[in-house]
């Protein structure tokens, strides 16, 4: 059985100034830009994964870059990988979504799973994607040790609760996966 880690990319500009970002992309704050090279630093001697997975959203994947030079792997990038799909509110703050999408924020901060952030992807959407994507992973790979540079709601719709930080880690295996 295949053993995931888990990360978080660094913070992006748009992480900094509290805008929604979904699959668009910002680039990396220059936080963010610190904070993959200290990922990498940290990482550099404690893991040997077979292979380096990211999101394909220049976040991810420039977090991946840093490590990826660090561990003398390439990246190799999934859109499978990306961020939840938040249509219409993307760029915009909390208080901006509120303004214009109240009922709609509302329910999705309540964790109602069928709405559709900012008109486009859902949370069962998302889990949906994100487990056969895993799944997938897993059958192709057994026994590897695979690192995964992805996004918190992609960490969230796996595993249910997870709270990741930028450039936060969570190991996984497969039983771990949240099917419901």
């Amino acid at each position: 059985m295949p053993s995931f880690l888990l990360i978080r990319h660094a913070q992006s500009v748009w992480n900094a100034a509290g805008r929604w970002q979904g699959q668009a992309d910002p680039p990396l704050s220059e936080r963010g830009r610190e904070q993959a090279l200290e990922l990498a630093r940290k990482l550099a001697g404690e893991i040997a994964p077979d292979r380096l997975l990211c999101s394909d959203l220049q976040r991810a994947r420039h977090t991946a870059e840093a490590l990826g030079r660090a561990l003398e792997i390439e990246p190799e990038p999934l859109p499978a990988l990306r961020e939840l799909d938040v249509g219409t509110w993307s760029g915009l703050t909390r208080d901006e979504i509120e303004a214009v999408d109240p009922e709609n924020l509302a329910r999705f901060e309540a964790g109602d799973e069928t709405v559709r952030a900012g008109g486009a992807e859902s949370r069962a959407e998302i889990r949906a994607r994100v487990l056969a994507t895993f799944h997938a992973l897993a059958a192709q790979h057994p026994g590897e040790d695979l690192v995964v540079v992805t996004h918190l709601g992609v960490a969230r719709a796996l595993v249910p609760g997870t709270e990741l930080g930028h450039t936060e880690t969570l190991r996984v295996v497969r039983q771990d996966f949240r099917d419901t």
